[in-house]
């Protein structure tokens, strides 16, 4: 391992609790690239589960004490990494916070591991797992090189994990979900947005913005904050620490100027302090990447990338997993299908808005099963404005995740009030039943819930009209 995680080097396995997530993916990865064994609990099997277990990592479903493997019941020789969405009263979580080992958490294992590097990282409530891929793509490919650490699949190289022997520079996206990235220290943070979410951690839009202020103090003397123009967030910077802003509308110090739509794509002029480059196209052309383009250009130049480096970079990416991903094109007469892992209002409207800007002439159908209980409540108005947008919504029920029901909330709070041509509640389990009576134009599956489970399945159904 680097230097700077000789205090990780005293263990020879760790076990993960919430072992099947997205954010957990990347770190198992890593320790099994530096010599550890893996072993870990997670509630459900996934595709993601699948893909860990046959890479090493051995798994239970099962949440239970006696599921451990004895190799990893050695407090000495194992380090216990757990994510705050594991219940408290788990068994298997409790067995090793009782029994005298080592417990952290991820957002903790994600600091030791990058500390004392150089770090980018990319925090908000919208955009930062396509920005934080972006800049990892141009990154990899670079002179530079990085160890990313990504909370979406990266589907130019297939992981949520991307390591370059020997980089200094670590790109991290960095969550507000329980102050996880209070436990960072960037050299260059992006702060793409600031739309209150998981207001059951913060309480109200005041908190939610103090601890995105908080985030900003711990960038390293001598760092760079880029951040969005237009947003209430206050910045709370050490007096060494240059603040700089961007946009893909024209404004800010990073820019996009000369924006061009056709045949499939979209150029435009990256315009910052002392710098022009022309010709500048994302690899995946919808509107709402020019944002994250520039954002992510931006951090790459100002950690010393050429501008060769960023545009070639910027071009060849493919897109994060889940992000605005295109599953059938349409090209051979079949409907349009995307999925796009937006969960808060502003994402949705925007996915949704790009979506007709692209098709203006295709009838747009929205999957959207709404993810929490608490985000339903909190932003039920919010969310039906954005779906309103659509020509048509299906919805299925709530998915808790790691929620308890709460009463009075459910997926009529949102679809009572979405004005569209068509709506229609759905349970999940009659979802492709619905799918195989309807003709469609395009479909879009929208949310953080577990609906891509479901997309092989509506693929197949579609590929058959």
């Amino acid at each position: 391992m680097e230097e700077e995680n000789k205090e990780l080097n005293k263990y020879k396995r760790a076990y993960f609790v919430g072992a099947g997530g997205i954010g957990m993916a990347n770190l198992e990865r890593y320790l099994m690239q530096n010599g550890f064994e893996i072993a870990g609990y997670d509630k459900t099997p996934s595709q993601l589960t699948s893909q860990l277990a046959n890479e090493g990592v051995k798994l239970t479903f099962i949440d239970e004490e006696t599921e451990i493997p004895e190799e990893f019941k050695n407090s000495e020789e194992t380090l216990v990494v757990y994510t705050p969405a594991v219940p408290h009263d788990s068994p298997i979580l409790n067995w090793f916070k009782n029994n005298g080992f080592n417990v952290v958490k991820r957002s903790e294992l994600l600091g030791k591991i990058t500390r004392s590097g150089k770090s980018i990282c990319v925090a908000g409530s919208h955009g930062k797992t396509t920005t934080c891929s972006m800049i990892a793509n141009i990154l990899r490919n670079s002179h530079l090189g990085c160890n990313a650490f990504l909370g979406g699949i990266l589907r130019n190289t297939g992981s949520n994990l991307v390591m370059c022997q020997g980089s200094e520079w670590s790109v991290i996206e960095a969550d507000e979900y329980d102050r996880s990235f209070h436990r960072l220290n960037p050299t260059i943070a992006v702060v793409t947005s600031v739309d209150p979410d998981h207001l059951d951690i913060y309480g109200d839009e005041k908190g939610y913005l103090e601890g995105f202020a908080h985030f900003t103090s711990l960038i390293k003397e001598g760092g760079t904050l880029l951040v969005h123009t237009g947003l209430k967030l206050r910045p709370d910077l050490k007096p060494q620490v240059k603040e700089m802003t961007y946009s893909g509308s024209g404004m800010g110090e990073w820019h996009a100027e000369d924006i061009t739509f056709g045949k499939g794509t979209i150029t435009f002029t990256l315009v910052g302090p002392g710098i022009r480059i022309e010709g500048m196209e994302p690899g995946v052309p919808v509107e709402i990447n020019i944002d994250n383009a520039v954002a992510a250009a931006a951090a790459c130049l100002t950690a010393g990338a050429t501008p060769e480096e960023v545009k070639k970079g910027l071009k060849e990416f493919k897109g994060a997993k889940r992000r605005f991903e295109v599953i059938m094109d349409g090209k051979d007469g079949k409907p349009i299908m995307i999925d796009d892992y937006a969960h808060s209002p502003n994402e949705v409207k925007a996915s949704i808005m790009s979506v007709k800007k692209l098709y203006p002439e295709k009838k747009l159908t929205v999957i959207f099963q709404p993810h929490l209980y608490s985000r339903t409540r909190d932003f039920a108005p919010d969310f039906a404005e954005a779906l309103s947008e659509a020509d048509e919504v299906i919805m299925p029920e709530i998915y808790p995740a790691r929620e308890l029901p709460i009463p009075g909330v459910d997926s009529n709070l949102i679809l009572k009030d979405v004005v569209c041509e068509s709506k229609t509640y759905c349970e999940r389990k009659d979802l492709l039943n619905l799918i195989k009576k309807r003709n469609f134009d395009i479909v879009m599956t929208l949310g953080a819930a577990d609906i891509d489970v479901l997309i092989p399945s509506i693929v197949e159904i579609l590929q058959e009209r």
